[in-house]
């Protein structure tokens, strides 16, 4: 039962290794948001446009397969 305590508690060690420490974790996640919001802009505008091309993608497909 002891080795299978330190079999346990030794392959988590390293698993620690890979958690980055809260303060680089918070500035991951700020740098993440600010990246989204500064993003949203343009995608927002961007919809409407990709939208219309699509739909006229779409209809002159139909056309010519309804000729």
């Amino acid at each position: 039962m002891l080795q299978l305590l330190f079999a346990v508690a030794f392959s988590a060690v390293p698993l620690t290794l890979y958690m980055p420490p809260i303060r680089s974790l918070n500035l991951f996640v700020e740098t993440i948001e600010e990246l989204l919001h500064r993003t949203s802009i343009y995608t927002l505008s961007a919809f409407p446009r990709i939208r219309l091309a699509f739909s006229r993608i779409l209809n002159s497909i139909t056309i010519r397969l309804s000729r």
